[in-house]
């Protein structure tokens, strides 16, 4: 029989829990590779709340909210009212924003995808494969073939440096001890920042990744431009898609190396933002290790 100190542990921080399950949903719900319908649902309920239950004895600045008094200090000093009563409209506002951050922290690691999609489809076009757009069940968007391809590429270098590791340590149990939603309603200012900076880079980054081949086919095309001016009676244009092809597979190529190092700054610059916006609106924490 379950002691019944045990008993009331678990009731008390019941509406904790479900919280921050909501928050972990929320966030695999829209995250990359996890968001996709391969993995059922049954699973993504499980692993949140399996995060949930993880991270609840750390979750301080959700345990002070649900103490008899009610009063949690946010980061700026004022003292908010934010007991937790289920089946109150209260209670309902703060899932609704639990939902909210999570949806932030997810779109946030879309934003940083996206960018390897955007290289790959502005040089689609130039390179001959402008209409080779399909569905990437991936990304759940229509994309282009090299789109997809370096879509694949970015999900793979993600698995491989450890990127969930740093999406649940860094980027979900870090927001748990240190935001809720009225410190992200205090500092929405910062939140707006991040995700416009965030869309910024998403284009700055892309183009960084696209642009030597890009540059390598306006140089294709240039030649192929003069060529066909010099010799007319050449048939360029069957002979210039092979040409770009066959240059821009071998850009790919001897590139790879340098792109997936481009990859893995790329997604740790956007994890470094995360933890940039939990320091500016979020309670301190102790400093130290996961």
């Amino acid at each position: 029989m379950i002691d019944n100190a045990v008993l009331q542990s678990i009731l008390a921080y019941g509406p904790v829990f479900l919280l921050i399950a909501v928050r972990a949903l929320a966030m695999i719900e829209v995250t990359p590779l996890l968001s996709t319908e391969a993995v059922p649902q049954v699973a993504k309920i499980a692993l949140a709340g399996f995060t949930a239950f993880a991270v609840l004895p750390t979750a301080e600045i959700f345990m002070a909210a649900n103490s008899q008094s009610g009063i949690v200090t946010l980061p700026g000093g004022e003292m908010t009212d934010l007991r937790y009563e289920p089946f109150s409209l209260r209670f309902a506002l703060l899932i609704i924003g639990e939902a909210i951050i999570g949806i932030i922290i997810g779109f946030y690691i879309v934003i940083i995808f996206a960018a390897f999609s955007t290289a790959g489809q502005f040089f689609s076009l130039q390179m001959g494969f402008g209409a080779s757009e399909t569905f990437d069940p991936v990304a759940q968007i229509e994309n282009p073939l090299m789109g997809q391809y370096f879509n694949l590429v970015s999900m793979l270098i993600f698995v491989t440096i450890g990127g969930f590791h740093q999406l649940f340590l860094g980027g979900f149990w870090r927001s748990v001890q240190t935001i809720n939603i009225i410190s992200l309603v205090e500092g929405r200012e910062h939140v707006v920042w991040m995700l416009a900076s965030g869309l910024s880079r998403l284009f700055l980054d892309a183009i960084i990744i696209a642009l030597p081949i890009l540059g390598t086919l306006f140089l294709t095309s240039l030649t192929t431009g003069l060529i066909s001016k010099a010799a007319p009676q050449i048939n360029i244009l069957s002979e210039g898609f092979p040409i770009s092809i066959m240059a821009a597979f071998l850009l790919i190529f001897a590139s790879l190396p340098f792109m997936t190092e481009a990859f893995a700054r790329v997604i740790d610059a956007g994890f470094a933002s995360i933890e940039t916006l939990y320091t500016r609106i979020g309670r301190p924490i102790a400093a130290g290790g996961f």
